[in-house]
């Protein structure tokens, strides 16, 4: 979200960017929005803090790139900003895989760190969103399409490596989803009797 906002105000220049950055930045608020008015309390807690921090985190950014930094540095500096914030919002889900636990700072895609960390556990592909993979990798793809013909780096760059990850996902999904037969799964709750 700090990404798009951030983008839309310092650094975008055409209308198709600002366009596209301000719809996913509002898209974002409101899925963060609902997520926080249905949870628990104590995830309300966190996630609001989280919120405010990114906020916070989007303000210092502004103020520090249009204050201090001039036009041609504040691009290289939001832009390198951009490419490190999307690259770890693409590789996070497969990085909790990896690590086989779930943190993240990133909130809009914790519930599918969490789904693709039962995919591993259960051996089961029941619990991995493929639209959302699927939504991933053509995001990826039409941004890093977007990014050649604008021979931008700081778009075509982090949607190339996201459109890779976002094919490593989608290789998981069919290798869990044409490997695992009924007796290969897991059991999603562990009992110890």
């Amino acid at each position: 979200m700090t990404t798009a906002f951030t983008s839309v105000f310092v650094v975008c220049s055409d209308a198709a960017g600002i366009a596209v950055n301000l719809i996913g930045a509002v898209f974002q608020l409101i899925y963060i929005s609902i997520f926080i008015l249905y949870a628990e309390r104590a995830k309300k807690i966190k996630m609001s803090g989280l919120l405010l921090a990114v906020l916070a985190l989007f303000a210092i950014i502004v103020f520090l790139s249009t204050r201090v930094l001039n036009p041609s540095i504040r691009q290289i500096f939001v832009g390198y900003l951009s490419v490190a914030s999307l690259i770890s919002m693409f590789a996070s889900p497969l990085f909790i895989i990896a690590l086989q636990s779930v943190s993240s700072t990133h909130v809009v895609f914790c519930m599918d760190i969490v789904f693709q960390k039962l995919v591993i556990k259960t051996k089961s592909a029941e619990f991995m969103p493929f639209y959302l993979s699927l939504s991933t990798f053509l995001m990826s793809l039409s941004f890093s399409a977007y990014g050649m013909s604008k021979y931008d780096p700081f778009i075509y760059v982090p949607n190339g490596i996201g459109t890779i990850l976002g094919l490593v996902q989608l290789a998981l999904y069919y290798y869990i989803s044409t490997t695992s037969t009924e007796e290969s799964r897991q059991p999603l709750i562990d009992t110890y009797v």
